[in-house]
């Protein structure tokens, strides 16, 4: 038999109902609002003390302020007060000078450099199509002024940002070749392309594959030069990530996709210790015995690619201990003003889940840079390294040679199994 339900008790129904929502409201309101009013107190203290800081100095400086400046210094502050050594501020010209990085297209004479023992800029390449090569400059020379100002005052990364500007802008250049001959230049600052990969037959059976960073051309580029000495013949690869500071870590992946077998090729942790499975490589790859050469200055993604190399190519490592740094970093978020901020979102991780942050890879063959050996870095016929590197490679692949050309006592190493891997003992990382 069916009730009906009188006028008052649907009232009275209504009204709990209501009353039950209105707490359930209250409490989640209460709980955001106490969650709320930590940041809203942190902020107006941070704000209050700015404000204060500001009001006091422009009653009193003596000089002129200059806001863009002001306001530039203001967010280097502020990551820098993050904590996060790998946070960034970027200016609204750094972002933009970045960004063409980024895209291998950028703006200046056409060099890279070196901070030289005597203290002045060496010259470690000179760009195609770049106002340097029209102007004749070496590898090897060096860049002893610029705009009046004499480079032995300064660090690398001044020099090579003085020397990047506006296109069409003129800079002075004081130039010392090789063979000490000093000339003074006028250049017009313009566009140059600066590949991130170089490659080459070396001794005849070993192919050479230089990665100086991971950006946005790098995979056409290196898959290029992955399959041009494979059909040239190559029965093994030297792959060269000396001084490669990383770059954009969904290149290096994407590279990494060509030359390894299935399976995870990294994953990110973040702060909770959740991890996020970033790429996983497909059924392709390449079976030609690797050798990969690394130094102090190879990070980050690099660093992973390495790493990943030996985990799944058996490929060995040949050089210095890496840098150590296995942070991923987010992408840049750009402020309104057309600078950005860059900060650590996660740690890295290979595919089987080890970190080698802090710490950095350790090499099967350590092999130790000479002093000096930065001005032919890359000239396979004048880099003793990659001679070693190569002899490495070609012990591996089983094609004889002449005699070992390796230091260090690593002629033994060279003669083992080229498929051992070392021992992950004392061994962290990390990534960009």
């Amino acid at each position: 038999m069916n009730k009906k339900i009188t006028v008052s008790t649907a009232i009275t129904i209504a009204i709990i109902a209501m009353t039950v929502t209105f707490s359930v409201t209250m409490i989640m309101a209460r709980q955001i609002f106490e969650r709320t009013i930590p940041s809203v107190k942190e902020k107006e203290s941070m704000y209050s003390k700015l404000s204060e800081i500001d009001k006091y100095v422009r009653a009193n400086y003596y000089g002129d302020i200059q806001d863009n400046t002001l306001n530039d210094m203001i967010g280097y502050g502020y990551m820098l007060g993050t904590g996060d050594k790998n946070a960034v501020y970027y200016n609204a010209r750094q972002f933009s000078e970045m960004l063409d990085i980024q895209n291998g297209n950028i703006m200046g004479i056409g060099v890279d450099l070196a901070k030289d023992s005597s203290g002045y800029g060496r010259i470690t390449a000179v760009y195609e199509g770049s106002p340097a090569q029209e102007f004749n400059m070496e590898v090897g020379g060096f860049i002893t002024s610029i705009d009046g100002a004499e480079t032995k005052g300064m660090t690398r990364d001044a020099m090579v940002s003085k020397l990047r500007g506006e296109g069409g802008t003129n800079t002075i250049i004081g130039y010392m070749a090789p063979d000490s001959t000093t000339s003074e230049y006028t250049i017009s600052r313009r566009s140059y392309l600066v590949p991130s990969v170089n490659y080459t037959m070396a001794d005849g059976s070993c192919g050479y594959i230089r990665l100086f960073r991971f950006d946005s051309t790098t995979l056409n580029q290196f898959s290029r030069a992955v399959n041009d000495l494979q059909e040239q013949g190559a029965k093994s690869l030297v792959i060269d990530l000396r001084d490669n500071g990383g770059g954009l870590l969904r290149s290096a992946l994407d590279c990494l996709d060509l030359l390894v077998p299935r399976g995870p090729t990294a994953y990110a942790e973040d702060k909770e210790g959740k991890r996020e499975m970033l790429a996983e490589s497909d059924s392709s790859s390449v079976e030609l015995p690797i050798v990969v050469m690394v130094n102090r200055n190879t990070a980050s993604s690099a660093e992973l690619f390495a790493a990943q190399l030996r985990e799944m190519n058996k490929a060995q490592l040949m050089g210095e201990k890496t840098m150590g740094k296995w942070s991923i970093q987010s992408e840049p978020h750009r402020m309104s003003d057309g600078s950005a901020v860059v900060l650590t979102v996660a740690r890295m991780l290979t595919g089987s889940g080890k970190s080698y942050d802090g710490t950095g890879l350790a090499v099967d063959v350590e092999v130790a840079p000479k002093p000096g050996s930065e001005a032919t870095e890359g000239d396979v016929k004048n880099d003793s390294m990659i001679g070693q590197a190569v002899t490495l490679a070609k012990v591996a692949s089983g094609v004889p040679v002449d005699t070992p050309n390796l230091e260090n006592g690593d002629e033994a190493q060279a003669e083992q199994d080229p498929g051992q891997q070392p021992s992950d003992e004392g061994e962290t990382g990390e990534e960009e």
